[in-house]
């Protein structure tokens, strides 16, 4: 019996889709409206991205078709939507610049090589159940790295939106100018192809949410580019695609220089996009009221770039918009997925000789409009408000991204290495007062509440923090400090009601302050020591040198036995 229900835990473990409850047929139709809802607006995004990727237009359908499959079949969140998004796109495009051209062989091998590093990373930490480590790219420095690369996103965008070749730098001004006077009439078509497409895209969204408005945008203007033949006049067009599925590509061969080079971005594309992953499954968990395994997630996103990469294609992640239309249109299952994937692969079967004539200003204003809705000025406000620290790591990581691009991982490294830093600051400089006897019979601090000391001879001090090697020396030097202060002192009580941790320093601090206590007379106890520090002490032998009259269970016992205690021998009488 036991081998059977080890074998389900495995089965369950490496094949989680199987777990899936049997659909019925309604639940089946609504999933087949929703992964039809979701393809439509899939397809065009996907070569929107792989056009931000710097990648050819093909791989954005490939890269939609086999990972978001397998990335819902072995993900834990059944709605999550997986394929190619903004983020992940960018940082692919970022990670490469400084190694190949967009669109060359080399740029598409190094891509590769990227999603499969990238994916190894992410099913390396799902297996060792690390997923939690995605917590150390903290709130700021993902606000502060997400609005930057919106800003970047966005004004990359803005050359293409309005015909003007060449990307945003600084011969975009003489570029602009120059376009202007020799080809006016072809900057206005584009112009008008890209920004018709945001304005409709905005409508759209606005208004009426529930209808397909970059279908609507997508199939209006190839038919208007097809008419007036847009193409000929010298009009940017998607051009051909390849159709067909795509074949598992045999990795290509990188000089151990280049594969050094891409390791830095892949651990950054793997922590970033399965962070935007995890706020994608968080919200949609709220949402269902479902529970979701952030390790199981992390091997079904890992796996998905893997066979991304494997498609010839870039990293993918999951998309929180496409995931919310996914349960506003009435998902109930990770069937819906299967449906989408039918769609694209639909499309690239029948579909791409389709997209010939789709203007590139189109895709440009794919990118520019959902993308646009993650630059939040006021969350910057609102943390400086709660935090002036975090305050500090999203504008730092916020400037240090736009200023480093396209190195944007320096971004990230700065907000972290930030937030590492004032996570030692703020616990190098815990919370230590004096406390007394409160009327309503707590330990309260001292000077807040105007309390006396509990007696004459007893100085009791609380800290607020874990008793470790950054907290030990500043609680020592506290504690002196009072004695020196206090005349006629006879016993010190460390209130450890809120220390939930100690460590080796803090066990040989507490054995340093007892000895030079002692040789003062003076004797050192202990008050609601918690069962985890306890322990600690018991193996150290600290307990044992100190003895059991050193300690009180709670707050309460030594409230009770120190206000009218004396100091007999190495014990305390009352």
């Amino acid at each position: 019996m036991l081998i059977i229900e080890f074998l389900k835990m495995v089965w369950s473990r490496f094949f989680p889709f199987l777990g899936w409850p049997r659909p019925a047929f309604d639940s089946l139709r609504k999933d087949a409206w929703a992964g039809l809802s979701v393809a439509l607006v899939l397809i065009p995004q996907s070569l929107a991205y792989a056009t931000l990727a710097g990648m050819p237009p093909e791989t954005g359908l490939y890269a939609a078709l086999l990972p978001a499959l397998v990335g819902t079949l072995w993900g834990s969140s059944s709605l999550l939507a997986v394929g190619p998004v903004a983020l992940t796109s960018l940082l692919t495009f970022a990670s490469l610049t400084a190694l190949a051209s967009p669109q060359e062989p080399e740029w598409v091998a190094l891509a590769i090589w990227l999603a499969v590093y990238s994916g190894a990373i992410q099913c390396i930490l799902g297996a060792l159940r690390l997923g939690s480590i995605a917590n150390f790219v903290g709130f700021p420095v993902i606000t502060g790295f997400i609005n930057a690369a919106a800003l970047i996103i966005l004004f990359s965008q803005l050359p293409a939106l309005v015909g003007i070749p060449g990307g945003f730098d600084a011969g975009l001004a003489g570029r602009t100018l120059l376009a202007l006077r020799e080809t006016p009439k072809l900057v206005s078509e584009t112009a008008a192809f890209g920004i018709s497409a945001v304005l409709i895209l905005i409508i759209t969204k606005r208004y009426a949410p529930r209808w397909p408005g970059v279908l609507l945008t997508t199939l209006a203007a190839i038919a208007l580019s097809a008419a007036i033949d847009f193409s000929a006049h010298g009009g940017e067009v998607v051009g051909s695609i390849s159709g067909g599925f795509p074949s598992i590509v045999r990795l290509p061969v990188l000089s151990p220089e280049q594969h050094l080079r891409l390791l830095p971005a892949a651990i950054i594309v793997a922590l970033i996009s399965f962070t935007e992953a995890m706020s994608s499954c968080r919200a949609l968990a709220r949402r269902r009221g479902e529970q979701w395994n952030e390790n199981q997630e992390l091997i079904g996103q890992g796996l998905a770039k893997i066979i991304s990469g494997a498609s010839g294609a870039f990293p993918v992640s999951g998309s929180f918009s496409r995931s919310a239309l996914n349960a506003y249109v009435g998902a109930t299952s990770g069937y819906s997925t299967i449906f989408a994937t039918a769609g694209v692969a639909a499309c690239l079967l029948w579909g791409t000789p389709y997209l010939y004539h789709l203007p590139r200003a189109v895709l440009a204003a794919i990118i520019i409009v959902p993308v646009f809705s993650l630059v939040n000025w006021g969350v910057f406000y609102r943390l400086w408000r709660t935090s002036c620290d975090d305050g500090v790591i999203a504008v730092l990581t916020f400037v240090v991204t736009l200023t480093t691009v396209p190195n944007l991982h320096w971004g990230v490294a700065a907000g972290v290495a930030a937030s590492l830093l004032s996570y030692l600051y703020r616990r190098a400089r815990p919370r230590i007062v004096e406390v007394g006897v409160h009327p309503d019979g707590s330990f309260r601090d001292r000077a807040v509440h105007h309390l006396p000391p509990i007696a004459p001879h007893v100085i009791a001090v609380r800290m607020d923090a874990a008793l470790t090697y950054v907290t030990a020396p500043v609680l020592e030097r506290f504690v002196t400090e009072r004695v020196y202060e206090t005349p006629k002192v006879e016993i010190v009580l460390l209130c450890c009601s809120g220390n939930n941790d100690i460590d080796a320093t803090g066990v040989e601090m507490l054995s340093s302050l007892h000895r030079n206590l002692s040789a003062q007379g003076i004797r050192l106890t202990l008050c609601a020591v918690k069962k985890q520090v306890r322990e600690v002490l018991e193996r150290s032998g600290l307990h044992e040198k100190f003895g059991d009259d050193a300690f009180f269970r709670t707050d309460q016992d030594a409230i009770e036995l120190l206000a009218n205690c004396q100091i007999t021998g190495r014990s305390i009488a009352v």
